[in-house]
């Protein structure tokens, strides 16, 4: 049984995750951290800080804010336990403390904890490499009215799996808004919609003449990231070795 210490229980995708933990046979959660979190409303420990934590946990799961690895990754590296990275919105700085800290401890990062939008990238890659000198790509991403970053950190995975294929000689486009001329040839446009309660839309498309073809994704419920981060958890409960690790290496894992 994988124990699972929830950071950020108190919102949205950490109560989710909680739902998804007590309805799993091989992991459950021992606690939350969350300032915000009122105990009484959950049947587990929960902790407003670092210096509360009195559990010992097999993996920490992540669906908190991305200054909060400055809290979290440390408590890892000192209790030597992995940690599963579920936000986005990390700016350089953050990315390049985490880059350190993966050299203490395992790390599984992923923008986006669906299996799903996973699969998606890698036909998105494969369709780039048939299509990409003759057409143009554009990518659109939807999500609901409260979220902060834009674009998504998924949409910027995506992109930049284009990118690679097509040997990073693309230039993101955000938008049109602050320029009146034709679209170049090597953009890659990114638009992001935020609306209503929309969990999370993802499409590409690609345009050539007299043909498109569009690749998407779409989430109906949260459930799908924090099934994913589950199994994320309970893989890395077997990783010993300190680095990054992702989707691919959980997927990989579950083939062999």
């Amino acid at each position: 049984m994988t124990n699972v210490l929830i950071w950020g229980i108190g919102g949205r995708m950490g109560r989710t995750l909680l739902e998804c933990l007590n309805k799993n046979s091989n992991a459950n959660a021992i606690g939350g951290v969350d300032k915000f979190a009122n105990k009484a409303d959950f049947n587990i420990p929960i902790f407003k800080s670092v210096s509360e934590i009195n559990v010992k946990a097999d993996v920490i799961i992540d669906f908190s804010r991305a200054e909060a690895i400055y809290d979290f990754l440390p408590y890892a590296k000192e209790n030597k336990i992995p940690v599963v990275l579920c936000t986005t919105g990390y700016s350089e700085l953050d990315l390049d403390y985490i880059s350190e800290m993966s050299k203490e401890i395992p790390l599984f990062k992923s923008s986006n904890m669906s299996i799903g939008i996973n699969l998606l990238i890698d036909l998105v890659k494969k369709a780039t490499n048939l299509l990409g000198e003759n057409f143009d790509i554009e990518l659109i991403e939807q999500h609901h009215n409260v979220k902060v970053d834009s674009p998504s950190g998924t949409a910027l995975s995506i992109a930049n799996a284009i990118n690679e294929e097509m040997n990073n000689t693309l230039e993101f486009k955000f938008g049109r808004h602050d320029s009146n001329e034709r679209r170049k040839k090597n953009e890659l446009g990114i638009h992001a919609v935020r609306g209503g309660t929309v969990v999370g839309k993802h499409e590409v498309l690609f345009l050539g003449n007299d043909e498109i073809i569009t690749i998407k994704h779409e989430a109906s419920s949260k459930a799908v990231f924090a099934e994913g981060a589950v199994k994320a958890s309970i893989f890395m409960t077997s990783i010993k070795t300190p680095g990054i690790y992702n989707m691919n290496d959980l997927i990989q894992s579950t083939e062999n």
